[in-house]
């Protein structure tokens, strides 16, 4: 469901939980995807994920080079048969 993940870690989030402010080491990971498949990856990550209420927010692309947009839709669309 995503053509590329890069994971960003360990990093330090603070937020506000359950009325209290918390503090965890995170990994950041960021997948590459289209809109047509978002949520289906989304699900999964929140299937998989540990945490009750995962950050998954979709940053839009506004340009980005034809081609790697070009891979990315080919990778993540219907009929495209992942290697073993």
């Amino acid at each position: 469901m995503a053509a590329c993940a890069q994971v960003v870690g360990p990093i330090t989030s603070t937020y506000w939980w359950e009325g209290k402010v918390e503090e965890a080491e995170e990994w950041l990971v960021l997948l590459k995807t289209t809109a047509d498949v978002f949520e289906d990856l989304a699900a999964s990550v929140r299937e998989a994920h540990s945490y009750d209420v995962p950050e998954i927010i979709a940053v839009p692309v506004r340009a980005g080079s034809a081609d790697y947009l070009a891979w990315v839709t080919r990778v993540t669309g219907p009929g495209f048969d992942v290697p073993s």
